[in-house]
C-alpha cells in the first residue's frame, strides 16, 4: 500500500497573512444580513476589498428592492468576536493563510474566514473524509476505523463531522495520527453533546476543529448540509461507509462530486436499508472500496497536479454600476420560486452577464434572493 513521504502537506504557495483590520472587516461583511460566502466573493472580486464592499452593502439593497437596509455588521462587535474566540484557543483564519485547508479555499461557497482551534498544521495535510450512518451497524463501524486507522497509517488526516456512528467511529480511530473535525454549529457547541470528550482528544492530539459559525451558535437543522461541504471541500475525496436513502451523507457525496471531489462507497448487503445508498452511489460510479489501498490509489495521482488558488471568481464579469430599470424588471419577472440557473437567465433576458449578476446581487442584499448548488438561483 503507498503512502505520503513524510509530513505531505497540501498546501498553495505562497501564503498571505491579514492584517488585523483587514481580519476585522472580513468579518464584519460576512456577518452582515444577507451576505453569504458566493455574496461575499463577489462583492470583494468587485468593489476590491471588504471595507469598499460595506460602504456599498446600503445603496445595492436598496437598488433590489429592500425598504430598508439590512443590518451591517459593526466594528465593535467584529472586535467583540474576535477577542472571545482568542480567549477559546480560536484563530480566524482566511483563505490563502497558514491553518486554513488549501482544497476547501477552491470551492465556489468557501468561507471567507474560518474559525481553527488545535494544530494548524494538520489542516495544511491531506485529509480523506469518512461518512455515514448515524446508525451504523457494528460491521460498519468497525470497518469505517479501519479504514481511518490505514489512512491515518498511511500519512492521510481523516476528516469528518464529529456525529454520532461513522463520523465518530472515524474520528477515534484516528486521533494517534490526525483527524479534523467540522462543527455545525460555533466552537463551544459540540453537537452532539457526549462527543465533546472525543473532541477533547482529537485536540489533544494535535487534531483541530473548524467551523464557520460564531461562538454561541447552537447547530440548526440547516446548518448540517452548509458543514458538510466544509467536509467534502476539504478533503481529496469522501468515503461513505453505510447510508440509507435521504441520508446527509449522500448530501456530502453529492457536494463532493459538485466540487470536482473523488467520490469512493463501502458495498454493503442489499437486505440492509443502511447500505442502499452506499450501494446506489456505485452503481453510479463512485469507486468500490474494500481496502484503503483503494482511496490511496485513486487520489496518488491527485495529489501530484498544482493547487491554484482562486483569487476571484472565474471568467468573472464586471458589475453594472446601475442597470436600467426595464433590465431589472425583466429579469425579475423570469425568477419565481423555482430555482433557475444563471446561464439561463442571461440567455432569456438578453442582458448582458454584467446586468444579470448586478440585479441578482441587489435581489440577495434585499433578501429576496436564494442561492442554491450548481449556479441556481429563486426568489425568497
Amino acid at each position: 500500500m503507498l503512502s505520503l513521504q513524510g509530513d505531505a502537506v497540501d498546501a498553495i504557495n505562497p501564503s498571505m497573512e491579514l492584517t488585523e483590520a483587514e481580519r476585522i472587516d472580513r468579518l464584519r461583511l460576512i456577518r452582515s444580513d444577507n451576505v453569504g460566502p458566493r455574496t461575499f466573493r463577489s462583492l470583494v472580486d468587485h468593489f476590491g476589498s471588504a471595507r469598499a464592499a460595506l460602504e456599498r452593502l446600503p445603496d445595492l439593497a436598496r437598488r433590489g428592492g429592500a425598504q430598508r437596509s439590512g443590518r451591517i455588521c459593526s466594528a465593535d462587535e467584529a472586535k467583540a468576536e474576535l477577542a472571545a474566540s482568542r480567549k477559546f484557543g480560536i484563530a480566524w483564519r482566511a483563505p490563502g493563510e497558514d491553518g486554513y485547508p488549501a482544497r476547501l479555499a477552491m470551492i465556489d461557497d468557501a468561507p471567507p474566514l474560518l474559525a481553527v482551534r488545535g494544530d494548524a498544521k494538520t489542516l495544511m495535510r491531506p485529509m480523506i473524509a469518512i461518512v455515514g450512518s448515524r446508525n451504523a451497524s457494528g460491521a460498519g463501524l468497525k470497518f469505517a476505523g479501519l479504514l481511518a486507522r490505514e489512512l491515518g497509517e498511511a500519512g492521510f488526516i481523516v476528516i469528518s463531522g464529529l456525529a454520532r456512528g461513522v463520523d465518530q467511529a472515524a474520528h477515534r480511530a484516528s486521533v494517534e495520527s490526525g483527524t479534523v473535525a467540522v462543527l455545525a454549529g460555533g466552537q463551544d457547541c459540540i453537537y452532539p453533546p457526549e462527543h465533546g470528550d472525543l473532541l477533547a482528544a482529537i485536540l489533544d492530539h494535535s487534531g483541530a476543529a473548524i467551523s464557520e459559525m460564531p461562538l454561541g451558535h447552537e447547530p440548526r437543522a440547516r446548518d448540517f448540509p452548509r458543514r458538510n461541504r466544509l467536509i467534502s471541500g476539504a478533503s481529496l475525496g469522501v468515503v461513505v461507509v453505510e447510508a440509507a436513502h435521504r441520508s446527509g451523507s449522500l448530501i456530502t457525496a453529492r457536494m463532493a462530486a459538485e466540487q470536482g471531489r473523488e467520490v469512493f462507497a463501502v458495498p454493503g448487503s442489499p437486505l440492509d436499508p443502511r447500505a442502499a445508498g452506499a450501494n446506489d452511489l456505485i452503481k453510479q460510479g463512485a469507486t468500490l472500496v474494500t481496502e484503503a489501498a483503494d482511496i490511496i490509489n485513486a487520489v496518488a495521482p491527485i495529489m501530484e497536479r498544482p493547487l491554484m488558488h482562486p483569487m476571484s471568481e472565474p471568467d468573472s464579469e464586471p458589475f453594472e454600476t446601475d442597470p436600467q430599470g426595464h433590465d431589472r424588471d425583466q429579469i425579475t419577472g423570469l425568477l419565481g420560486p423555482t430555482p433557475i440557473s444563471i446561464d439561463d437567465l442571461v440567455r432569456m433576458s438578453g442582458a448582458s452577464p454584467a446586468i444579470v449578476r448586478t440585479v441578482l446581487l441587489e435581489l440577495e442584499l434585499a433578501g429576496k434572493l436564494e442561492r442554491h448548488g450548481g449556479g441556481l438561483v429563486s426568489l425568497l
